[in-house]
């Protein structure tokens, strides 16, 4: 499906991409990871063509259709419904074509096409996608104009989804989803049929959808088997033995360069000092291998010690004007207490938040 080359790229002379090369087969599910600057989303545009590499190939099977989530949000007056069905442009086209009428044999070679499609499910299919990403029957209904920018970049996922792509390119899908909608999306890619590569943070996705991590190192891609998990594992062993190769190497440089040090001036063994300064010479330095750890953070004790509660809700209500968000809302908050907050977007998780801090 993708075939890509000793392909290098550079940005003010910077070398991102320097000779990689992978192959990613068709069916194969792909995790895309690498430090942030590294130049993953680069070779997602080296892909589509919208740039253009300096050296080597980048080569998509045949005529197969990528898609990939646009970057500016959809507005538009249309449904939401509407516009994700006009996604399929192959389907939308042919429907199109249905209603102007065409020749008979014409018609008959659309109406197999529409079947091959599997046309009579396209609405449904639509909706479902648009439902697992947190829009209900109501909200397929309404213009995309009316919502805000992280949910039309939601309904601009669900238009890449279901415009049946061979070759499928996500970036930080997650990015604008609430758990549950993650959780459903983690479960489409799981079993979608074409070939998928997905750039993300979220461990959760990278474990459970794909089967294959590339990952994007010092301009070079490499190429791990199973889940995201399976690949830390692997490269935990790469490191040590990096590492212990290396330090092995150090120990017998110096050896070789004390025995060079003593007997070089003596007549008896110049002959075996020259022989060991070409194999010094030959012998290429192993660079230490640096493994990437998350930075530490770290939160400072309070000054004083309070005793519990820290805070405590009772039967709170509060909302926007005569829009009441959160209701008889008990709640009490010790010190020590780890708290994560979960619900849909728009539940009232951030009202909740700037309630506790006094906002």
């Amino acid at each position: 499906m993708l075939h890509v080359r000793n392909l290098t790229y550079r940005i003010d002379g910077r070398t991102i991409i320097d000779g990689a090369s992978v192959h990613v087969p068709k069916g194969h599910r792909c995790g895309l990871v690498g430090i942030n600057g590294s130049g993953k989303t680069t070779l997602f545009r080296l892909i589509t063509g919208d740039l253009m590499p300096d050296d080597g190939i980048v080569q998509v099977s045949g005529s197969a259709r990528i898609g990939i989530v646009e970057q500016e949000a959809p507005s538009s007056e249309e449904s939401l419904l509407t516009l994700v069905l006009a996604a399929d442009r192959d389907l939308h086209a042919l429907q199109a074509e249905v209603a102007s009428n065409p020749p008979p044999h014409r018609l008959a070679e659309i109406y197999e096409r529409l079947k091959d499609m599997n046309a009579g499910s396209a609405t449904s299919r639509a909706a479902s996608i648009l439902a697992g990403l947190g829009f209900d029957d109501l909200a397929q209904a309404r213009p995309c104009s009316e919502f805000s920018g992280g949910w039309r970049m939601r309904v601009a996922l669900a238009c890449t989804l279901y415009s049946r792509p061979d070759l499928l390119l996500l970036d930080e899908p997650t990015n604008h989803l609430d758990l549950e909608s993650s959780l459903w999306l983690e479960s489409y890619l799981a079993r979608f049929p074409g070939t998928l590569i997905v750039i993300s943070h979220d461990r959760g996705l990278l474990n459970r959808s794909i089967n294959k991590i590339v990952h994007l190192e010092s301009g070079k891609l490499h190429t791990y088997q199973g889940g995201y998990d399976n690949f830390r594992k692997k490269t935990t062993e790469l490191v040590i033995q990096r590492q212990s190769a290396r330090n092995k190497q150090i120990k017998e440089r110096a050896r070789i360069q004390g025995f060079i040090d003593k007997f070089r001036a003596k007549a008896t063994k110049a002959r075996q000092a020259q022989s060991r300064i070409k194999l010094l010479e030959k012998m290429v330095p192993l660079v230490e291998t640096i493994e990437t750890k998350s930075a530490p953070l770290h939160f400072p004790q309070p000054k004083t010690f309070l005793p519990p509660p820290l805070a405590t809700l009772s039967n709170l209500s509060i909302g926007y004007g005569e829009h009441i968000v959160l209701r008889n809302l008990n709640l009490q908050v010790d010190p020590e207490d780890r708290i994560a907050i979960l619900g849909a977007n728009g539940l009232g998780k951030s009202t909740l938040i700037k309630l506790l801090a006094g906002k």
